[in-house]
Order: structure tokens, then sequence, then C-alpha cells
């Protein structure tokens, strides 16, 4: 009798059981893959629709320990990325869409479950979440067109590139406050444009915008378009929601701060969050799942730097490494 089995490749019928999966391949996730492939685990890493993570947004980074000249973006997520292969890190270009607890056979072994967009399933007997969080943008083709040429999501990382200049951030939270007041430090003036006539941004941050004399505010607007020479940013087009008429504002560099969007959507439920969605994890890592853990920007959305997400998936890797130990 034939089996309807035998053509199939032999990886179809044994699922093999990961020791460690990693989500994500930002800063995070590649140094978490660099100590777990270090410890023997050969980690498997699944890249999610940001191959590269926030990194390869930025242009150039300064604020990197080790780059006295500063380091590209991109490079330095390559860089990591041949570190972690070099120690046996595997990776596979897809994106998780679902997450179970205690799947798995064979020697109590209960571990988790994944479903990739490839149609494939992953099971893993630790998981690290790595998946960071996507700034909010505001949509619009002239924005794709000059991201990293005068457009970005973090003041800390590209305000210095802008001393001397106007510059303007969108927003009306903390955040926005924060921005704009850290670009003081390097910007000639900073425009907040906010779309409503009052911000939301606390009592004290207010206070402290309103009292820099390099800080002014445009109420009731939105920015329709970024104009610029096609290599850098020049000036926005605004739209006073009001009136409905629409000015040119001549700057150097658009900061968006609109906020952040964590990518945990197929964790709800069953990882513990913040009502914003951010990962709530300990100071070791840990979720209140055991065997999973959570590093860089998915449970963090106060630092947000590139040196804090490698710091957390150092530390996620070697508590998923202890977890293990102890589990055999």
């Amino acid at each position: 009798m034939h089996h309807p089995n035998l053509n199939k490749p032999l990886f179809f019928l044994i699922k093999i059981m990961e020791k460690v999966v990693i989500l994500g391949t930002g800063i995070a996730g590649l140094t978490a893959a660099i100590y777990a492939a270090r410890a023997n685990l050969n980690p498997l890493l699944i890249s999610g629709p940001e191959d590269g993570g926030q990194l390869t947004l930025t242009s150039e980074v300064e604020n990197f320990p080790g780059f006295p000249e500063g380091i590209m973006g991109p490079e330095l997520v390559q860089i990591c990325r041949k570190q972690a292969e070099r120690f046996g890190a595997r990776f596979k270009v897809d994106i998780a869409t679902a997450f179970r607890q205690g799947q798995g056979q064979g020697q109590g072994k209960k571990g988790f479950e994944l479903d990739l967009v490839g149609g494939e399933k992953v099971q893993t007997q630790s998981l690290i979440v790595a998946t960071g969080a996507s700034a909010r943008w505001l949509g619009l083709p002239s924005e794709e067109k000059y991201k990293g040429r005068g457009v970005t999501t973090c003041a800390v990382c590209d305000g210095a590139f802008f001393k001397g200049q106007e510059v303007i951030v969108i927003g009306g939270g903390d955040s926005a406050m924060e921005e704009a007041l850290f670009l003081t430090k390097f910007a000639k003036k900073v425009t907040v444009v906010h779309r409503r006539d009052t911000f939301r941004a606390s009592k004290i941050m207010q206070e402290r915008f309103f009292k820099n004399p390099q800080c002014q505010v445009i109420w009731n607007s939105v920015v329709e378009e970024i104009l610029g020479d096609g290599k850098k940013v020049s000036a926005v087009k605004l739209k006073n929601v009001n009136t409905g008429k629409s000015t040119e504002f001549k700057c150097g560099g658009v900061f968006l701060a609109i906020g952040h969007i964590p990518n945990t959507s197929i964790f709800r439920g069953q990882l513990e969050m913040d009502e914003q969605g951010y990962l709530q994890a300990d100071p070791w890592m840990h979720t209140n799942i055991a065997g999973v853990f959570a590093a860089g920007d998915v449970q963090d959305k106060r630092f947000r730097q590139a040196i804090t997400a490698a710091g957390s998936g150092c530390m996620a890797a070697m508590e998923a490494e202890k977890y293990l130990a102890e589990k055999e």
C-alpha cells in the first residue's frame, strides 16, 4: 500500500524542537543571538516585517560605543549579524503570526509553538521576543522620500546633524516636548506643530517647553507635504485644520513624535503588557511566562537606544541559557 507521507521531505515528519527562537533581527535580537550562539544554543532568528529593525531606518549612529567616527545604522546591523552567524546563529526571513504555549512532544518537554506567514510551525523550548516598536509615521509619500534625509523619529539619534538649523517637531505629548527640548541644544529654532490647540503633555514638560526661548508652537495644524530638493528637506506644507488654509514653512528637519506601536499583537492575552501594548518584563528580562523573555524596544518605551536594546538582548539570552540548563 502506498503511504501518503513517503514522498514528503523528511522534515515534515520530524518536528525539530529548537532550543531558543529569537523573534526580531534588530540590535536586541542580534545581540541575544550572539550570546545564545556562543552558549551553543544554535538560535534561530525570525526576521519579522522590518529585517534589521529601526537601525536600518537611521542614517548615521554616532552614540554607539566603539565607533568614534560613527557608523551607518544598516552597517552596524550587518556587522552584528555576521558576528551572530560566525557562532552558529541561523536566520529565517518570515513573520510569526501566532504563539501557543505547551507545545512539543518527547521527554516531557513542553515548549512553545509559533505559526509563520510562510505556513511553517516552529517549536521551541524558549523564546526571546525582540520584535521592537514601530514608530508611527504620517503616511505621506513625500515623508517616505525624505526618511533619513531630514525626516526622522529620533532626536537623540539625529539631533546633532541639525546644528544651527530650524526644525519642526510633530506631536503634542511628553515625547514631543522631550524631543523639542533636546533639539534646542543643536537647532537654532524648534517649532512644534500640533493638530489641536492644547498639548496633552504633562504640566511640567509644557512649562519647560514654553519657558525655552528657542521653542515655539503652531497650533491646529497638520503637515500636508514635506518639501525638498530630492536630497534633503527644505520646508513643509502646513494646513490649518480650522481654516483649511495651507502655508509653507521653511525648515531643515522634521522630527516625528506621534508615538510608537510595540509589535506585540500575537501575544495579546498571553504575555503581560501595559495599556499601550509594551511587554512587561522584570529587570532580568523575564515575562510572566517561564521560558519567554523580552528584549529591546518591545519592552522599553523610555530609552529606546541601540545600546540599551543590545544590553537587554544580552540579558535575555543569558537568562534563556540559565532557564534551559535548569530545565535539563
